[in-house]
């Protein structure tokens, strides 16, 4: 099992901007990817961005140029660091974990981005 804890997340003003940080604990393995997903209130659950342990990334276009994933792979840590937030960015973020043989995620943090 791997058990995930998210921090950050909030209300910020269009333009604004957002660190998420995730942090993994339990059956870690050396190769892994981590990374964000994201549930806007009756849509389905998209892909934001993820990081392989090896240093490969795959964003959504939505969030391109504007977010950025990183971890730490000697803590098991990452982080998005999200820019010119729009409305749109309004969603439910939650951090994933995968290894062979499970996919685990976080309990999903808020992130409202309003005027």
């Amino acid at each position: 099992q791997v058990q995930l804890v998210e921090s950050g997340g909030g209300l910020v003003h269009p333009g604004g901007s957002l660190r998420l940080s995730c942090a993994a604990s339990g059956s870690i393995f050396s190769s892994s990817v981590m990374g964000w997903y994201r549930q806007a209130p009756g849509k389905q659950r998209e892909l934001v961005a993820v990081l392989t342990s090896g240093g490969s990334t795959n964003y959504a276009d939505s969030v391109k140029g504007r977010f950025t994933i990183s971890r730490d792979n000697a803590r098991n840590t990452a982080t998005l660091q999200m820019n010119s937030l729009k409305p749109d960015d309004t969603a439910i973020y939650y951090c994933t974990y995968q290894r062979p043989g499970g996919h685990y995620w976080g309990q999903g943090t808020q992130v409202t981005v309003s005027s």
